[in-house]
């Protein structure tokens, strides 16, 4: 052999080694592990980025990575959401006159019967594998966001969706020399008989898509132009190299909405080589799990915690689309995904961004304000066209660009989703004080709804009400679902927007604004109460049967309206309404119900509850990918529903219950460890968020509070319910502290690091 031939041997020997080492990965406690790859789609490896997403499974005898991407949409226009009769004054009218099929065939009849608007799949790589043999193990390694699959046979797969940039990676080896990927597209020309229960709805084929093409461009690379409705259209890409039996292909997909090329990003990806790509990724993924962490004695409701957090990193960003109903995993099965993969503001956006707040991922958590603020234009004109006011409400069931797309319209248009929605902007400046948001966004939006429920509200004999008022999915798409007087649901959100307009306008020094505020909720009618003393759902209407939105309680979870701390009252209130809940049961709940409930029962400080909700969602209605599936999978009676439609608000939820047992602030001060079932002993958590910019970890041993520390962003007063039993001290420094019942007081300046210890019990 040639002095040149074995110098060039060596140095493609040394590359693929190379290659075969960049794509390291460390195993985790909380990694999934499988002995066999999923056969469904939604019990897929899911891998992401906010942006983009894959799914890892088998479908035949191929290994297949589902392709897919936020803003891929059919943004076609139902003509009934539009022109003549469009607006809250027709609905009104139509009530009156007590025929309520007009409604029925306006508002909800195009959501059911038109196939868009719609999220839309991507398409799929799939790779032969009938020669590997068995499976040896199937493993998601959560701190590298890597899958990995490995065969007895010796071959094996690592692949990874970068953190930032819209790429996938994927490594073979141990393949034969015409091993290579296919590039499959979604059937839009055949329509695709479906029988799975995942609320899956109409056939790509309905959508009426001209077929796109994928073309070999290179020997190497696969190229899929897909059009869609109008102008839209998409594009996939996949490219790869072959270094003996290793295999190394990059693949991106890219939207008409952006001036991005799949097939520009390939060449770009794979000319500058995965090792650059991976160290990036994985500094990422290194920042984003050193935010926050926890130990829990339940190592069940821990590890479906840290699902939750590598989900929670996997489908949002600062700059990204707000997280929909599926993210980046919308359903590869040849139909529309459930519910349309749509943006549902009437629970299902707010309850997925509840964990980043304490959870310390307030930079994640933007992409949902970012996106509210640049739809803002498009949500007043929807304002003025269907309420005939000035300022902002928001459609509760809409589309990527922010546009209504029907549905059940108590909900769907109804008159206090944006109240809800403001609540995020409100909570994004309370954990983080970032003033110039606060002046810029926070207070802009928040005065936008104050304006729009000012005009939109009517005042009789001095109470201020809505002209009519529902309580989300009670008594479904009915006539009998608008109340004449506002529902404790409305009552909620109407006064949290105007009393957090008042307090956010105070705090900016605009004092006339803040009376004015003041002067609104005031005129507000108080809560409406069963026999018992809870919460109703409206005026004679307890809650007297199992449903799974607890829209009646929102004073309680989220909103923070009504609080154990503020007194007797209150606690009576919340005792009596979470007893009403838990006397008719579980029958008509879904998942997110038990992560709601969660919620509910670490805000009434009982944390034996707030556990036992948890596990049954842990271990009752999620997949095995830990996918929260509606329904009750294990059949043992915690539901009347056990169908699997995937969406994501439950899982987020689960983590914001897990979170409110260990970290609570809403009511103005700081409380450690707050709801803990009485058999944890040994608790601790690590940088999660408190309002007031106040970072705080904690530890619990053997029962008792060891140590707090805070670490204050932004200066300020601290205050800290007492958890410890006995003396504490103020490690290392002399700091003024006081104690008013029960409360600790002390001067922090910004950046300050506080750590109180015990001392003695």
């Amino acid at each position: 052999m040639s002095y040149r031939k074995l110098l060039f041997t060596i140095l493609f020997l040394l590359a693929i080694d190379s290659y075969a080492s960049v794509v390291t990965v460390s195993t985790h406690v909380h990694d999934m592990e499988f002995r066999d790859l999923a056969r469904k789609w939604d019990e897929a490896i899911p891998l992401g980025n906010a942006t983009i997403g894959s799914l890892i499974w088998q479908k035949g005898e191929r290994l297949r990575m589902s392709i897919d991407r936020s803003d891929l949409w059919d943004l076609r226009h139902s003509k009934e959401l539009e022109g003549e009769g469009f607006s809250f004054h027709w609905l009104y009218e139509q009530l009156q006159k007590g025929d309520y099929t007009p409604v029925q065939r306006r508002f909800d009849d195009p959501y059911n019967a038109y196939p868009g608007p719609s999220k839309i799949p991507g398409a799929g790589l799939e790779f032969p594998i009938e020669h590997f043999g068995e499976v040896e193990k199937v493993h998601l390694y959560q701190r590298q966001a890597v899958c990995e699959v490995v065969w007895k046979s010796g071959v094996s797969l690592r692949c990874f969706v970068h953190a930032q940039k819209p790429v996938g990676w994927f490594i073979f080896e141990g393949v034969e020399a015409d091993f290579e990927p296919l590039l499959i597209p979604p059937s839009y020309n055949e329509e695709v008989r479906h029988t799975a229960e995942d609320h899956s709805q109409h056939s790509l084929f309905r959508l009426g898509y001209e077929q796109g093409k994928v073309e070999r461009t290179l020997s190497d690379k696969f190229v899929y132009n897909q059009p869609g409705w109008g102008d839209f259209s998409y594009s996939v890409a996949v490219k790869w190299k072959r270094f003996g039996e290793k295999i190394i292909g990059v693949w991106s997909v890219t939207s008409s909405l952006v001036k991005e090329e799949a097939s520009q990003i390939v060449d770009e990806a794979m000319n500058a080589g995965i090792e650059a790509y991976y160290q990036t990724h994985q500094n990422w993924w290194n920042i984003f799990y050193s935010r926050s962490s926890l130990t829990l004695p339940d190592k069940v409701i821990e590890k479906q915690y840290y699902n939750e957090i590598y989900k929670m990193g996997s489908i949002s960003r600062k700059d990204s689309y707000p997280i929909s109903l599926q993210s980046v995993w919308t359903a590869d099965n040849g139909q529309l995904p459930p519910w349309k993969g749509d943006y549902h503001h009437d629970l299902n956006t707010q309850l997925s961004y509840w964990p980043f707040y304490t959870g310390n991922y307030l930079e994640e958590s933007y992409g949902y304000l970012h996106t509210l603020w640049n739809q803002l234009k498009e949500n007043k004109r929807y304002t003025k066209t269907y309420f005939g006011t000035e300022g902002l409400n928001v459609p509760g069931v809409c589309t990527l660009l922010g546009q209504p797309m029907g549905g059940w319209c108590q909900y769907s248009l109804g008159p206090t989703v944006s109240a809800w929605l403001s609540q995020h902007f409100y909570l994004y400046w309370k954990y983080s004080q970032d003033r110039q948001f606060l002046i810029d966004r926070c207070y802009p939006y928040l005065k936008e709804v104050a304006t729009y429920l000012e005009q939109f509200t009517i005042v009789k004999d001095g109470i201020r009400s809505l002209p009519l008022s529902s309580s989300p999915e009670f008594k479904d798409n009915s006539m009998d679902a608008w109340f004449r007087e506002m529902t404790n649901f409305d009552r909620a959100l109407v006064r949290f927007a105007f009393r957090a307009a008042a307090e956010l306008a105070m705090e900016l020094g605009r004092k006339d604004e803040a009376d004015h505020w003041e002067k609104l909720e005031e005129e507000l009618p108080d809560f409406i109460f069963d026999a018992q003393g809870g919460l109703s759902i409206a005026v004679g209407h307890p809650y007297e049967h199992s449903h799974r939105h607890f829209s009646h309680l929102l004073a309680i979870h989220p909103l923070g309206l009504l609080d154990k701390s503020y007194g007797k009252s209150d606690s009576q209130i919340i005792d009596a309404s979470l007893n009403t809940l838990d006397k008719y049961g579980p029958g008509g709940w879904t998942g997110y119900s038990y992560s709601w409930l969660a919620n509910l029962k670490a805000r009434a400080f009982d944390g034996n509850g707030a556990a036992k909700a948890l596990r049954i969602f842990a271990e009752c209605f999620c997949l095995r990918n830990g996918f929260h599936a509606n329904g009750d999978q294990s059949r043992s009676g915690k539901s009347g529903f056990t169908y699997r439609p995937f969406t994501l608000e439950g899982n987020m939820a689960f983590a914001s219950g897990v979170q409110e047992m260990l970290l609570q602030s809403h009511s103005g001060v700081i409380r450690v460890f707050p709801a803990i079932p009485s058999d944890w002993k040994d608790v601790s958590f690590d940088k999660l968020r408190a309002i007031g910019a106040f970072v705080v970890s904690a530890s619990l041993e053997n029962g008792d509070v060891s140590l707090v520390k805070v670490v204050s962003e932004k200066g300020g007063l601290l205050r800290l319910v007492n958890p410890f039993k006995g003396k504490f001290r103020i490690a290392g420094k002399k700091k003024k502290i006081t104690e008013k019942n029960g409360v600790l007081e002390l001067k922090t300046r910004a950046g300050e690091e506080i750590t109180l210890e015990r001392i003695g019990l």
